[in-house]
């Protein structure tokens, strides 16, 4: 008898067009056994749409409302470890230049607006005050609003710690009040419209923020994850071999991607010496410094869900396996 073979499964990706990506969007790359219709759109359209009505079968979404989701009980998708955006987050705190604010420790009482307290990059950077300078949420006073434009609200269920102050203010954006004096800081992902307008009256605290990114990555081991990919509970329950298939295809992709941004032949980004900057990154975070799957990823996926919880974005203190299918989190040898 001839063996006849399977039609590929039919699935739809929301996705950003980062390179390390793009093989698998544009079918360089494959998953067996699924053809892929690729959607690509800005991250917060991504996230809004899939938290709100599941539009995809599987899509980019950010960490922490995810993380939130997972501690609710019974989210309608589940997380590959798969993660299309990680960024050291100390380049995310601005401060107005009349508060006088120079060091973490100077940002005590003062009024710091942030556009969702899940986002992910606010976690990250409130960790790394509790932990690192000894500022505890409660120690400062937060807004809530949208960064540039005003009428974003909170979509994850929050449990804040006792003593914490969060006010959502509705009608104006963060930049708005930081430029009018209402605020004395912004934690945001998006940079404020201000500050790439250049204006005098706001910058980073930390304008050197690699030396300050690098040793926090050399004191903890922490690179911070953003974004994962999730793939609706439906398509996991009837083929939960999609989700191992998914994985094997996003890591192929950010090898491929990897490889092309050491390569001194034929360089992937138009920047010289963009190899020598990729081989920087390589002496510091290692050979694969964009890993995904569990191993390589467990401390800062540990340090995050206790982050999460220690600031109320999730009711309970996670464990890590608790995020992905059990399909994704052990390995064959031979």
């Amino acid at each position: 008898m001839t063996a006849v073979a399977m039609p590929d499964l039919h699935l739809s990706l929301a996705m950003s067009p980062y390179d390390h990506v793009m093989d698998l969007l544009r079918g360089r790359v494959r998953a067996e056994g699924v053809t892929l219709t690729p959607i690509e759109l800005s991250v917060e359209e991504i996230f809004f749409r899939m938290s709100t009505f599941q539009e995809w079968d599987a899509a980019e979404f950010a960490m922490g409302k995810y993380a939130s989701l997972v501690a609710a009980g019974n989210p309608p998708f589940r997380a590959i470890p798969v993660f299309p955006s990680r960024m050291f987050r100390q380049s995310a705190i601005y401060v107005a230049h009349r508060a006088g604010i120079r060091d973490p420790r100077d940002l005590a009482g003062k009024r710091v607006g942030v556009p969702e307290w899940a986002q992910t990059a606010g976690i990250y950077v409130r960790g790394y005050l509790q932990h690192q300078c000894g500022m505890r949420p409660h120690d400062l006073r937060w807004v809530q609003a949208g960064v540039n434009e005003s009428g974003r609200t909170e979509k994850a269920r929050l449990s804040l710690p006792s003593g914490v102050e969060l006010t959502a203010v509705p009608d104006r954006s963060l930049n708005e009040m930081l430029i009018a004096g209402d605020l004395d800081a912004i934690i945001s992902a998006r940079e404020p419209d201000a500050f790439v307008a250049r204006d005098p009256r706001i910058r980073r605290l930390f304008p050197a923020y690699r030396e300050v990114e690098a040793a926090y990555y050399r004191e903890t081991g922490i690179f911070p994850i953003m974004h994962t990919v999730v793939v609706k509970v439906a398509v996991l329950d009837r083929h939960p071999w999609v989700a191992m298939n998914l994985l094997a295809a996003f890591e192929q992709a950010k090898v491929n991607s990897l490889n092309r941004l050491t390569s001194i032949v034929r360089p992937q980004l138009p920047i010289p010496w963009g190899d020598v900057l990729a081989a920087e990154v390589r002496e510091t975070l290692g050979k694969d410094w964009w890993p995904y799957g569990l191993g390589a990823n467990r401390r800062t996926l540990t340090a995050f869900l206790q982050f999460c919880h220690e600031q109320g974005v999730t009711s309970r203190r996670l464990n890590v396996e608790e995020l992905f299918p059990k399909e994704v989190t052990a390995h064959f040898a031979v």
